[in-house]
């Protein structure tokens, strides 16, 4: 067994993850904790033996060549060696190579966190040179907003994820049709029977992974004391230490209550006296960096449509006061009958992205309620939820290019 140190951030899925284990077998192997436990950093765990070989690294050897000489992805290498650095392979160092590893850029087999998403925004822009990343904010702890943009064509489509913390599965779902997008465009294949590279002459896509970053932590990995926010958090958290419901960013304004569309009738309806886990909508509109950093962003990009990610119901919100455009309730249509997904024309809602969205530009906007049951979705619950979300993008992506 190998000994191993806890570190800020971990979890027992992403430990297992990253040296390649089942989880049971780390808990078995460490009854003293369970797959909840907070980890404490410093807590010495025992990693049970696992099938692999080992690579003495040669003169020349970088971690994106060796990745592609063991036909594997460069992020589950990297995952299989956190010790060492990948700028500065040496020669003679032994680098751990995972048999049946995991043949993807984005593993949504434990927490998707943002340090994830650097790492796997890292790994495609490697891997497809035709990505461009730009940031368009930050969030109120300084964490850099990133948006992923594949595409030159006229009409431009936007999708954002993880406005709502404890919504953060919908980032790997995000993430991981990126990294199919992009693997279908470079390799002139189809994606679920679609062109990508001929839709993508068309059409620019626009993705916004992850709103609130510092909410998905939060939510991921608990609160510590040395926490700049500690004693406002616990107090807004009613003293408990389970921020699993926890929707807001780290002020506790919801992100989703912040744009100026009827913002004074949301405060209203909410009757949400201050900060707190959901459901406040601030001081101000867009007084939050993360929705003003959204807001400023759609400005500038005049998109044609938008698509805003939560979850869950299996659902798809199109209407708002009547301002939306009179093609909205056909798209909803279809984009219900690709997912299996239930068009609603909802009522008694306002100051959300979409709900702006179509107040400012009379334009189509949807928000999608990905997958069913309690938040935050279970990551074993991945598979079934891309299978559900994939074809609903691609949908949208079409209907943009009118086929």
């Amino acid at each position: 067994m190998l000994p191993y140190v806890v570190k800020p951030g971990d979890t027992v899925l992403r430990i297992a993850q990253r040296f390649a284990i089942n989880p049971t077998s780390l808990l078995a192997t460490n009854p003293q904790i369970d797959v909840s436990s907070q980890l404490i950093p410093g807590l010495v765990l025992f990693i049970p033996s696992h099938a692999g070989t080992m690579y003495c690294v040669q003169q020349g050897d970088t971690f994106l060549r060796l990745a592609s000489l063991f036909s594997m992805s460069l992020a589950a290498l990297l995952a299989a060696n956190p010790f060492l650095d990948p700028k500065q392979l040496v020669p003679g160092q032994l680098l751990a190579i995972p048999l049946g590893g995991y043949h993807r850029i984005v593993d949504a087999r434990a927490e998707y966190g943002y340090k994830e998403l650097l790492q796997d925004m890292d790994a495609l822009e490697l891997e497809y040179p035709f990505l461009e990343r730009v940031c368009i904010g930050q969030s109120v702890m300084g964490k850099p907003i990133y948006a992923l943009r594949i595409g030159e064509g006229p009409r431009k489509v936007h999708f954002n994820a993880a406005m709502h913390a404890n919504e953060w599965i919908t980032t790997p779902l995000l993430m991981t049709f990126i990294e199919d997008a992009a693997g279908a465009c470079s390799l002139s294949r189809k994606l679920g029977g679609v062109d990508m590279r001929a839709l993508i002459e068309q059409v620019t896509l626009w993705f916004v992974p992850m709103v609130n970053p510092d909410g998905v932590e939060l939510v991921q990995e608990g609160l510590r004391h040395e926490h700049p926010h500690y004693a406002e958090l616990l107090q807004w958290n009613r003293q408990s230490h389970r921020f699993t419901k926890w929707k807001a960013n780290i002020r506790g304004v919801d992100l989703n209550d912040q744009f100026p569309a009827f913002w004074e009738e949301e405060v209203e309806r909410r009757a949400v006296a201050g900060p707190g886990p959901r459901d406040y909508p601030g001081t101000a509109p867009l007084s939050e960096p993360e929705a003003k950093a959204l807001a400023a962003f759609t400005t500038e990009q005049q998109f044609d449509l938008v698509v805003a990610m939560h979850t869950q119901g299996q659902e798809i919100y199109w209407n708002y006061r009547g301002y939306e455009p009179p093609e909205a309730e056909s798209i909803a249509g279809r984009l219900g009958q690709a997912s299996g997904y239930k068009p609603v024309k909802l009522r008694g809602s306002d100051a959300g992205y979409k709900d702006w969205f179509i107040y400012e530009y009379r334009k189509p906007g949807f928000t999608i309620e990905v997958g069913q049951g309690v938040n935050p979705l279970p990551i074993e619950s991945f598979p079934d939820l891309y299978d559900e979300v994939r074809p609903l993008l691609l949908a949208v992506i079409q209907t943009m290019c009118g086929k």
